[in-house]
């Protein structure tokens, strides 16, 4: 096993703690005494050599039975990363050997005295009871820390609250960077003097100077000086800027803590999506001013477009919002109607969103945008009708020659004599979908198939057509799916 195994990603305790347990009587009785050392697991062995099987971290358990080498025991165990050694006086030896005690002491492993009444499944029961109880808290500590932050989000002045909140909760600095790593805007004080210089040059690292590095930078970074811990996390979508961190220490959840925060920064620093304000007011003048649809098009950076149509959500302008901003585009018209319109950039994928139906028109030029406009309000009316999260504009298709309101006229005409029969009508959805098979129309509806031989018998008679022409299925099955 390498020396550099990390050790498990558990919450991990502090030996002290486990030492604070009076129930346990366990008593220190060698080693350095450490406020930092920390328990991530507890690993029972009565190996000669245990190194193999421990992954670092570990309260190693044993009661000596293949004790032989105290010396090597101990340097193996400290090799392979081990947090200290307990040693159960029974049943083997009434005290512990004065040899592993020295040798404890010379390799720098704390050792604990389990006594004789204790188990060491009472011991493991109390890390993990001690663990459960730091998860809990680091839970808490990184909820309560995200509501913190998102409400900053929502002030007046969000990057200055958010900053200000995160280096609250991490009791320390945090820091915005600019592209030239210059410092924007900061809260907090930091730890050491020397901790700002060190923030610098990490954010070089994951917001390097153009041509500074081949390859992909890395999305964060950290570092410790004495006297602070340094992470460094560049925002995404935001022009280069980078959130510093000192610390005095790292803690659990702090990372978590962390990444919520730079989600928040990169949207506030982030530039609108799809196109920016600067240039969506340019083309409004324009527009009002008497320019054409391409001019201002091209203000927009898009030579094609495509018109998304919506319906769902709460009916708010900040639904509306969102739903663009999941799609990509800041263009969005909450109409009075309850739908929504969406202008976007050709290349902008549009995939279903949780809550919404959406049509969506064939790629246009600008001159062709309002065809495009009646071709995303025709595919949405579809999306409703056939209960579609999406439905995409078809050009060569029957039902693209009528509106949605002319066709569901000449399906209501059209299916009259079956009107006041939803089973007749349903049946015969079925059994057209299903190309006439009698045995899986009857499956799919779980009747018997005789049941559905009389039911399609009924309908030919009431409307008076033979339903094994396939063009009078054709128009039945367009009349079914727009009525």
């Amino acid at each position: 096993m390498p020396e550099t195994a990390a050790a498990p990603p558990t919450p991990p305790i502090p030996l002290v703690a486990l030492l604070g347990r009076e129930e346990l009587g366990l008593r220190q009785i060698a080693g350095p005494v450490e406020a930092g050392a920390a328990v991530h697991m507890v690993h029972t062995s009565e190996m000669e050599d245990p190194y193999p099987y421990l992954l670092g971290g570990e309260l190693l358990l044993s009661a000596g039975v293949l004790l032989k080498d105290p010396d090597r025991y101990v340097s193996r165990i400290v090799q392979a990363g081990a947090t200290a050694l307990g040693f159960g006086l029974a049943p083997v030896y009434d005290t512990v050997p004065a040899a592993l005690i020295e040798a404890c002491d010379r390799h720098g492993l704390p050792l604990l005295e389990v006594p004789p009444q204790t188990t060491f499944t009472a011991v493991a029961r109390a890390v993990w009871r001690l663990m459960a109880e730091a998860r809990h808290r680091e839970l808490r500590r990184v909820t309560q820390a995200q509501q913190g932050l998102a409400a900053a989000a929502a002030r007046p002045d969000p990057v200055p609250a958010v900053l200000q909140q995160l280096a609250s909760r991490l009791e320390g600095r945090a820091v915005l960077l600019g592209p030239d790593a210059a410092e924007l805007s900061s809260a907090g004080r930091a730890p050491v003097p020397e901790a700002a210089a060190a923030l610098t040059r990490l954010a070089r690292v994951v917001n390097p100077p153009s041509g500074g590095t081949e390859g992909p930078a890395p999305a964060s970074a950290s570092d410790s000086i004495p006297g602070a811990h340094l992470a460094a996390y560049a925002l995404g979508g935001s022009q280069g800027f980078t959130l510093g961190l000192a610390t005095p220490a790292r803690e659990a959840g702090d990372h978590t803590v962390a990444g919520v925060a730079v989600v928040l920064l990169s949207l506030l620093t982030a530039p609108h999506q799809g196109t920016n304000g600067s240039g969506r007011s340019a083309a409004l003048v324009r527009l009002l001013l008497g320019a054409g649809p391409a001019e201002a098009a091209r203000l927009l950076g898009a030579e094609r477009w495509t018109v998304v149509h919506a319906r769902g959500g709460r009916g708010t302008r900040l639904d509306a919002s969102a739903l663009g901003a999941a799609l990509g585009s800041a263009l969005v018209d909450p109409a009075d109607d309850g739908t929504v319109r969406i202008l976007l950039p050709a290349d902008h994928e549009v995939t279903p969103q949780p809550g919404w139906i959406l049509g969506v028109s064939a790629p246009v030029s600008p001159q062709e945008l309002p065809a495009a406009d009646t071709q995303a309000a025709r595919a949405v009316h579809r999306a409703a009708a056939t209960r579609t999260d999406l439905v995409r504009h078809r050009g060569t298709s029957l039902s693209a020659l009528l509106s949605p309101e002319e066709a569901a006229a000449h399906a209501r005409l059209r299916l009259a004599p079956l009107a006041d029969s939803p089973a007749l009508l349903d049946t015969l959805r079925n059994w057209l979908s299903l190309h006439g098979s009698w045995d899986r129309t009857a499956a799919a509806m779980e009747v018997h198939r005789n049941t559905v031989r009389q039911r399609i018998a009924r309908c030919a008679t009431l409307l008076e057509e033979d339903l094994d022409d396939p063009d009078v299925r054709m128009e039945l099955w367009f009349a079914l799916r727009s009525l």
